[in-house]
């Protein structure tokens, strides 16, 4: 709810959402040798500022405030990182075109 994902459904142990027209499956590890911290999902926003806005306002909390990590040669990649229920790491990012 938080993240604004819309919730498909459940199968055993097995967590279905629509990402933006994606579909994201979420699971539990079933043995002990592939529980392990997890990859970090980057979600890519148009607006950084406006998404970071949104979700603090859904009671996400933010380990920092969305900076620039890359200068490109046309365009800022802006990141932000934040931890899901499970303390999962999860970000979001922008491309910001150079004016």
């Amino acid at each position: 709810d938080k993240l604004g994902m819309r919730f498909l459904f459940t199968t055993g142990k097995l967590a279905f959402f629509d990402c933006g027209g994606i579909r994201l499956m979420l699971d539990v590890a079933e043995n002990p040798e592939f529980d392990h911290p997890s990859s970090i999902l980057y979600f890519r926003v148009p607006d950084i500022n406006a998404a970071y806005r949104q979700l603090s306002g859904n009671d996400v909390v933010f380990e920092d405030k969305p900076h620039v990590i890359a200068q490109m040669p046309d365009h800022d990649l802006w990141m932000t990182f934040f931890r899901d229920s499970e303390q999962n790491l999860l970000a979001l990012m922008s491309e910001v075109p150079r004016i």
